[in-house]
């Protein structure tokens, strides 16, 4: 699997810190007899439910779909070492269920095509888009510019603008120093806002209410939750059922990423409430779906909803500050959902940050991957 980038504002060496509950409050640890603990429930048939209400499939073509997902991030691991220093970026098709391995340089289309990818060569590639990425956020920022993120299938960047602004594109480019050729610029309706006042994946409480994104302890073997960063502050106390946790790192904006230590009571479950599709989801990795997968969001002001990957690496214009490295999806949250669990499959990815629209009327999500904080703090992500 390729390397995530590493939280920029994140401090060295690793940290005591732990991810934490996607499971009931009532399966806590408590004083006296332990309730029973949830199960989980990994038929196909279970997430397969959500995908065939949010992606409008057949329960034959979501089942074949997450058959196919599965074995896709299998085979991107291959392409993308067969590709080596040629790798651009993977998509995922989930009509087609076709998995196409992007190139720099035509000479690895032939290693990529023998693991079974498709390949596709093209100019910039994921990390070219990058570093255009990067210039953009060292630009002074433009008033009406929500945000930026690289579109690997169209191996352009995409500037979003509000929709009736005066955003001056043409100076933010100008000052990022960046060739307008690589840029592509698209309007949205609405500006990005953090999801923190009500939230799940499920609800701990901080005086407002955010999501638990996925269990895991730290080196020392303590237990505790990672989340988003907007929703506490290095020091704020957390109650979660009958438990209590303290944020022991926060990072926002820049990142929006944290981790909040159980100082009691937490009981690690290596599971993802599914709410309103019933039942749970387990976590047994943490491999990173390509753009185009499937995923699905666990939060508590709207349940369990699914979607598709559009983009990585998009820099988020929120009214409280830039965050970077954010991963885009067009799967609905609403306030309250912050923090919640994005998965693919069984596999962990990340945790809500913000977004805009709702789960009437449909939306755009953002989420902070989670192997960033994998990495940069030693977090063991509970995976069974």
């Amino acid at each position: 699997m390729r390397p995530s980038p590493v939280i920029s504002a994140v401090g060295t060496g690793a940290l005591a810190f732990g991810l934490a509950l996607a499971m009931a409050p009532g399966a806590l640890a408590a004083t006296g007899p332990v309730p029973q603990a949830p199960v989980a429930d990994d038929s196909a048939s279970s997430m397969a439910a959500a995908l065939e209400r949010d992606l409008d499939l057949s329960p034959f073509e979501a089942e074949s779909l997450l058959e196919a997902q599965e074995t896709a991030i299998d085979t991107d691991a291959e392409a993308t070492e067969a590709a080596g220093d040629a790798y651009g970026g993977s998509l995922f098709d989930t009509d087609t269920q076709e998995l196409t391995v992007l190139v720099t340089d035509d000479s690895a289309v032939e290693a990529v095509e023998a693991t079974g990818a498709e390949a596709t060569v093209v100019s910039h590639g994921a990390e070219g888009l990058t570093e255009v990425v990067e210039d953009l956020n060292e630009a002074k920022a433009q008033e009406g510019v929500l945000g930026w993120y690289p579109d690997v299938a169209s191996d352009t960047v995409v500037v979003e603008v509000l929709k009736g602004s005066d955003a001056d594109v043409d100076a933010l480019l100008a000052d990022a120093g960046v060739d307008a050729s690589a840029i592509q610029v698209e309007e949205a309706s609405e500006t990005p806002q953090t999801y923190a006042d009500i939230v799940g994946g499920l609800a701990y409480y901080m005086g407002g209410r955010c999501s638990v994104g996925f269990p895991a302890t730290n080196s020392s073997g303590q237990p505790g939750f990672v989340t988003a960063g907007h929703c506490g502050t290095v020091g704020t106390g957390v109650t979660i059922g009958n438990g209590t946790g303290t944020f022991e790192r926060s990072i926002f904006p820049g990142n929006d990423a944290a981790f909040v230590r159980g100082t009691s009571n937490f009981t690690l479950h290596n599971l993802v409430s599914r709410y309103n599709s019933g039942g749970y989801q387990s976590v047994t990795g943490t491999s990173q779906a390509p753009v185009g997968s499937a995923v699905c969001r666990s939060g508590s002001t709207t349940g369990w909803h699914c979607g598709t990957i559009q983009a990585r690496n998009q820099t988020v214009s929120y009214p409280q500050g830039t965050v970077r490295s954010l991963t885009r999806t067009n799967v609905c949250a609403e306030p309250g959902d912050s923090g919640g669990s994005f998965i693919s499959g069984s596999q962990a990815q990340g945790v809500t940050s913000g977004g805009s629209g709702n789960c009437r009327s449909g939306g755009t999500t953002y989420y902070q991957e989670v192997m960033p904080m994998v990495n940069s703090w030693g977090v063991n992500i509970r995976t069974s």
